[in-house]
């Protein structure tokens, strides 16, 4: 199939078997889980023999191994080029590092007050920018693949020195100014930066060193078109079994209150419908083209769910409520996001014509 064959095909033909059918992966992790947690015994004590600071070895290296292949992709050799469209950087940095986290504060207060568990695991997936699934949405939707994988490497880094610090500031700063009770959120800022430098400065580390030598010895080619793929699955692989692990500890609770999934993926819809209806009218505003405000809007909709998990589960526990809003995150994401990209290609053509300014919407 061509380029511009494959661009012209339904949007679900074009994920892989993999992409395509996340949500039954998911569902299916969860209920492998679940069985394995009612009818396996000792598996709690078995994971716990071995611990990376508070977490399980197992759990610690499928974590590790959920964000390697998304690191290994991002194009970091490429990142001071987005200096070039001052414009998409800045309405970036804004979206992504002020109005995203601030939205997600304001919704996980309004939705999950009485919630704290689940009101703090979202305001911590609200502070992990998209690193991964975005490329995916952005080449759906027609957007700037350049563009994209330019901001993925921006937001990759930016996570390692802002996460700790905007989570400090938005779970106990900003409710203390604001009045709000937060007595029942335990955590110190140390927890959360040794979560960030473990689960993602190791694997950002080892994807800056393995994509720098294999484009040194191998080529670019090679490298995006033979090594990722082979890798990339593996980001799922880890994702998987860590979903089984949590569902296989939390079963109980789970099925207790199997009301909680209904609380925790209300917000996070509204959230996602929101982000993006916000940062593609401000593209289309910034005259950036369609190419771009799609870019824009997807890596400012999109959420870093791996690392959510991963802080989540370093900080308060494999079991606690945080993981499992993390673990809930891609469940929703998932439809949510492909219904946003039918969105954007309705626009695409609907705006071909009314769009303000010079700049040209390209319909390839």
């Amino acid at each position: 199939m061509s380029h511009d064959a494959a661009r012209a095909a339904p949007v679900l033909q074009r994920l892989s078997v993999l992409d395509r059918f996340l949500p039954v992966w998911i569902l299916a992790a969860m209920a492998f889980g679940l069985l394995l947690g009612r009818f396996v015994p000792g598996v709690q004590s078995a994971l716990d023999a071995v611990k990376v600071g508070q977490t399980s070895l197992p759990i610690a290296l499928g974590l590790l191994l959920m964000m390697y292949p998304v690191l290994a992709k991002v194009r970091y050799e490429d990142m001071g080029h987005v200096t070039g469209d001052r414009r998409l950087l800045w309405l970036s940095l804004l979206l992504n590092w002020v109005i995203g986290p601030a939205l997600m504060f304001t919704l996980a207060w309004v939705f999950l007050a009485d919630q704290p568990a689940f009101r703090t695991g979202l305001i911590v997936i609200g502070l992990a920018r998209c690193i991964a699934m975005v490329l995916i949405w952005n080449d759906l939707a027609c957007g700037d693949g350049e563009a994209a994988a330019l901001l993925v490497a921006i937001n990759s880094v930016f996570q390692i020195v802002a996460y700790a610090l905007l989570g400090t500031f938005y779970l106990t700063i900003l409710p203390g100014w604001l009045g709000l009770d937060t007595q029942d959120v335990q955590f110190s800022t140390w927890d959360i930066t040794k979560a960030v430098l473990i689960f993602l400065g190791i694997p950002l580390v080892a994807g800056y060193l393995t994509r720098r030598i294999g484009l040194r010895t191998k080529g670019r080619e090679w490298y995006d078109t033979v090594f990722i793929p082979r890798i990339g699955p593996f980001a799922l692989y880890g994702l998987l079994f860590t979903i089984v692990v949590m569902f296989a500890l939390q079963g109980d609770a789970i099925l207790g209150d199997p009301a909680s999934v209904l609380q925790i993926a209300i917000p996070l819809l509204v959230y996602f419908a929101l982000m993006w209806s916000v940062s593609f009218f401000l593209g289309y505003r910034a005259r950036l083209g369609y190419p771009k405000t799609a870019t824009l809007a997807f890596t400012a909709a999109g959420n870093n769910f791996e690392l959510a998990i991963a802080v989540s589960i370093g900080v308060w526990g494999v079991t606690s409520g945080q993981a499992l809003t993390g673990v809930i995150g891609p469940l929703i994401e998932v439809p949510a996001l492909v219904g946003l990209v039918y969105v954007s290609l309705w626009l695409r053509r609907r705006l071909a014509g009314l769009k303000p300014g010079s700049s040209a919407v390209h319909p390839g």
